[in-house]
């Protein structure tokens, strides 16, 4: 497997496990994105040998699980068995990686001495056939930077759609506060955002081992790749740059929204609160923010009367007014009629909070399925569940969504009917009884809610962890004013890395759609993003945020945020491929990878 001893390939790799974690919150060391994988390529790239695929697995494997397991540490605050599965399991995404990296993306591995130059398919797409000039020197590394960089694109693409996916902290994530590089996730999705660094990291290793190796015999080695790929990076850049400096300049609806976070503690899914404190605290602190708000407004107007000021005072009430997901204790009884009706516990809170204004109002709530029975409705005896984000109108009209993606063991639990013993250890490790498994929802209709001025704009509704699955948000896109609405509830893991890593994913929604976001959490983070991606008021550019005075995000509040809606929003390229576009790139780094594929010496 090489002249270099096995440890020091385990260490590279364990560095770049290490280097990925400083990547995601709470760490934020976006630029190591450009260094990061530099260990894991070199110690994959000089494995030989007839087991080079095996061993680059293994090496793959402990990177991933070093990595994952530090940044998905949070999940031992509501199961250590988890904690320990899932990066187990992430990890097998990084081996197969590793496999690949060490065989067919191999670039250092020597060809047989007598294998024959050919005509064939192979040959022709292999730029290291020849004299060996300048050129195919370039263009081989150049090559292999493309193929490592796809190969990877698409595993991240993989481990986000196989078994329902679990896609959070994908390299292209990285750049959640580098927005001049994050807006290029609208081109082929955040996936694809991992290429850049994976292509430049790939030729800067090739360039830099050539250049030490001729340099010991006083050479001078090309580093056009280097540069070259060092352009493609710029050439990313320069996009970002052109895109921020064009976006929002068309005509566009301001959409004002109070956003309400209690807080509230927690153990694994059970409440800390009863129903009544709950409640209480919803229309408590939803009617001070409003008191607040009209307050402000009162005075601005006195202020603009006293100074006899002649232009226009707009008035920062509210269009909609946004709660968490789950907000309320009560559910809702839902029949196949359409007709609906609610706990009483429900309707006394919306009642009392309606009269605050005449905003929508927009939570997260459970639905029950039910059925008629005279003028009275009726759960069911084996009802269906739904975890749901309702609409309610100052009539009392209803609209409802239902969640599509279930978090398994959250939500779900597959096989639990033939499995008993996993209903013990969910009971076990969430502190709670299970329930039964919610039911997905169908429907991808987009909800239309009306502003203040009239205006009807279409919710894209997405609950917990639906806004870090691009593929889903997608299929809800269309072409009229459109806002991503995410009711969450990260309390689960308390004060961890978790909300911040949520909100880092979900906020590439808004750049890959060019879609505003509003979401608010139980705890975590609610916040408005714009269509950048960023979270500044259009006026002042100050954070739209809910934080304490010390800038945590794990505290109780109220917010009025403010966001420009395009009225006419385009089509970006990746609402138009969705996921596609990522998969034919890898494919072709894959198929290319393995026609100029070398083989090894004997051994």
């Amino acid at each position: 497997m090489g002249s270099r001893p096995f440890w020091l390939r385990l260490a590279a790799v364990i560095v770049s496990g290490l280097l990925v974690v400083l990547l995601f919150p709470p760490f934020h060391a976006a630029a190591l994105v450009w260094i990061a994988l530099v260990p894991l390529l070199g110690a994959l790239w000089s494995l030989e040998g007839k087991r080079a695929g095996l061993a680059g697995f293994a090496l793959g494997w402990i990177g991933g699980m070093v990595s994952n397991t530090l940044q998905f540490r949070w999940l031992a605050e509501v199961s250590w068995v988890g904690a320990l599965v899932l990066p187990a399991y992430l990890a097998l995404f990084w081996a197969a990686f590793g496999a690949w990296a060490a065989t067919w993306g191999n670039p250092w591995r020597a060809r047989r001495t007598e294998m024959v130059e050919g005509n064939s398919l192979a040959d022709r797409l292999d730029p290291r056939r020849g004299d060996g000039g300048t050129a195919a020197i370039v263009a081989a590394s150049l090559r292999t930077a493309f193929c490592t960089a796809a190969v990877w694109a698409g595993l991240e693409w993989l481990r986000g759609w196989l078994f329902t996916g679990f896609g959070w902290n994908g390299l292209g994530v990285a750049f959640h506060e580098t927005p001049v590089m994050a807006q290029s996730a609208d081109l082929l999705g955040i996936c694809a955002l991992a290429m850049p660094p994976l292509f430049f990291q790939a030729a800067f290793l090739q360039a830099a081992r050539r250049v030490l190796r001729t340099a010991r015999d006083g050479k001078r080695s090309t580093r056009l790749d280097f540069i070259a790929a060092a352009c493609v990076v710029g050439v990313f850049v320069i996009y970002g740059i052109l895109r921020m400096s064009t976006e929002g300049r068309g005509d566009s609806l301001r959409l004002r929204t109070l956003l309400v976070q209690l807080n509230i503690p927690q153990e694994a899914a059970r409440m800390l609160w009863d129903s009544p404190e709950i409640h209480m605290a919803y229309e408590d602190e939803t009617l001070k923010a409003l008191e607040a708000i009209r307050d402000a407004d009162e005075k601005r107007l006195k202020k603009s009367i006293e100074k006899a000021d002649e232009g226009e005072i707009t008035l920062r009430s509210p269009d909609w007014v946004l709660w968490p997901e789950t907000a309320l204790t009560g559910r809702i009884l839902r029949a196949e009629s359409g007709a609906w009706g609610q706990w009483t516990e429900n309707e006394v809170t919306i009642r009392r909070v309606m009269e605050g204004g005449s905003f929508r109002l927009i939570f997260g709530v459970n639905e029950v399925e039910a059925e008629d029975h005279g003028d009275q409705l009726v759960m069911k005896e084996k009802p269906r569940f739904w975890n749901s984000i309702a609409v309610f109108s100052p009539e009392g009209e209803l609209t409802a969504y239902q969640k599509h993606h279930l978090v398994i063991f959250g939500e779900t639990i597959p096989f639990i009917d033939s499995l008993p013993f996993l209903r013990k250890i969910y009971e076990q490790q969430a502190g709670a009884s299970y329930g039964g498994s919610f039911t997905p929802g169908t429907s991808f209709a987009t909800m239309p809610v009306p502003a203040l001025d009239g205006t009807v704009i279409e919710t894209i509704p997405s609950v917990c962890f639906e806004d870090t699955v691009p593929r889903l948000t997608r299929k809800f896109a269309r072409a009229a004013p459109q806002v991503i609405v995410n009711v969450t509830n990260d309390g689960w893991f308390k004060q961890s890395a978790a909300a911040a890593q949520h909100f880092a994913n979900a906020r590439f929604r808004a750049i890959e759609l060019r879609r505003p976001m509003i979401r608010c959490a139980n705890t975590g983070v609610s916040a408005a993003v714009d269509t950048l991606g960023l979270t500044r008021h259009p006026d002042t550019g100050r954070p739209q945020v809910i934080t304490d005075h010390s800038g945590s995000t794990f505290t109780r509040g109220a917010l009025l945020t403010e966001l420009d809606v395009p009225l006419h929003p385009g089509a970006t390229l990746y609402s138009v491929v969705g996921d596609a576009g990522v998969i034919v790139v890898s494919l072709v780094g894959l198929v290319v990878s393995f026609l100029t594929r070398r083989t090894p010496l004997p051994s």
